[in-house]
């Protein structure tokens, strides 16, 4: 990593890291915890989504998995200090990516438009299943799963570990980016024949960022059940979360490392906002189709592309208008003079 991203990095999450010593109310800290929340879901579906411009619509699946995973192993067991399923994290992320590597093994042999619709009727599955095995999901009556923290410092143990959670999911991608991997992912969203015709293993290259994908997405659900403490169906395998997700990573700017955290931080911090200003109403559901049709309008790119091409046309433009340098003066080889 070049040593300005590196300070840009340090700097942002040194900021995270500092902002609750500011003595943040409990609704600043409760939007904190939600942007982080989908920051890191909006960085993690960019792998496969961005980078191999396979467009997942099933994220919400292995969110409501991580959700019920937590909850089954934890909802009937004392929690102690209540750090535990804070520690089971890297067995439920594993256990989304053993469940997304045969999904993806299947559904990646298709097209992105097909993959699609692979992806979404999974969605639909798992929520049908957590309406109706009731003996395992308790149905549309829910599951609790109460966190023992004090109120006071309630938000403080979900803040930092959807950090650190979005640490890993921007270091996958900065993985990605700086590796053979990547490489493979760029050439397969630009042509994926000549991907594999160049000797890119362009199957396995998908289905591991896939399985990476999902399994942080998972981690990041597991995370949200145990937060929200009751758990129902309707809220854990939503539509709307991969909906979310993906319009904040085409808002920032697909296939970049700061394009999903700023898209996540623009919609869900405006969703929070509009939820405390106005309760429980679904206006957030207006805004987004306003910002869908916007970023098709104008912002094609995303965000973050769009800026970073106008400064270089703009340095171009600059280069052009500047003034050429005067020729140096040449000795004349016959008379000692000059030309």
């Amino acid at each position: 990593m070049k040593a300005a991203g590196l300070f840009r990095g340090v700097i942002f999450f040194g900021l995270l890291l500092g902002l609750p010593v500011l003595g943040l109310q409990h609704w600043v800290l409760n939007m904190l915890v939600f942007m982080l929340m989908f920051a890191a879901m909006a960085s993690a579906w960019n792998l496969i989504g961005g980078f191999a411009g396979y467009p997942s619509l099933g994220h919400a699946a292995f969110f409501g998995i991580g959700a019920y995973a937590v909850a089954i192993a934890f909802a009937d067991r004392p929690l102690g200090s209540g750090y535990g399923p804070f520690l089971a994290l890297p067995l439920i992320g594993l256990l989304g990516a053993l469940i997304g590597w045969p999904i993806g093994a299947v559904s990646m042999r298709t097209r992105a438009d097909v993959f699609a619709i692979v992806t979404i009727t999974f969605l639909f599955v798992v929520q049908t299943l957590a309406f109706n095995l009731r003996g395992i999901t308790h149905g549309s009556q829910g599951m609790a799963l109460v966190p023992p923290f004090p109120a006071d410092t309630f938000e403080l143990p979900f803040y930092y570990v959807l950090v650190g959670l979005l640490a890993l999911a921007m270091g996958a991608t900065v993985a990605a980016m700086r590796s053979k991997f990547g490489l493979s992912l760029a050439s397969i969203r630009a042509d994926e024949d000549k991907a594999r015709g160049v000797g890119v293993h362009v199957t396995g290259v998908k289905v591991l960022a896939f399985t990476v994908s999902v399994g942080i997405t998972t981690m990041v659900g597991a995370v949200w059940a145990y937060y929200e403490s009751f758990i129902y169906p309707q809220f854990a395998v939503d539509p709307l979360v991969t909906i979310a997700i993906v319009l904040m990573t085409f808002l920032g700017g697909r296939a970049t490392l700061w394009g999903p955290v700023l898209g996540a931080f623009i919609l869900e911090g405006g969703q929070q906002s509009l939820a405390y200003a106005f309760g429980a109403i679904r206006f957030y559901l207006i805004a987004y189709a306003l910002v869908f049709l916007l970023v098709i309008l104008f912002l094609p790119r995303g965000i973050l592309p769009t800026i970073q091409d106008r400064l270089r046309r703009r340095s171009l433009r600059r280069d052009a208008e500047q003034p050429p340098a005067p020729a140096a003066a040449v000795p004349d080889p016959v008379g000692g003079g000059r030309q």
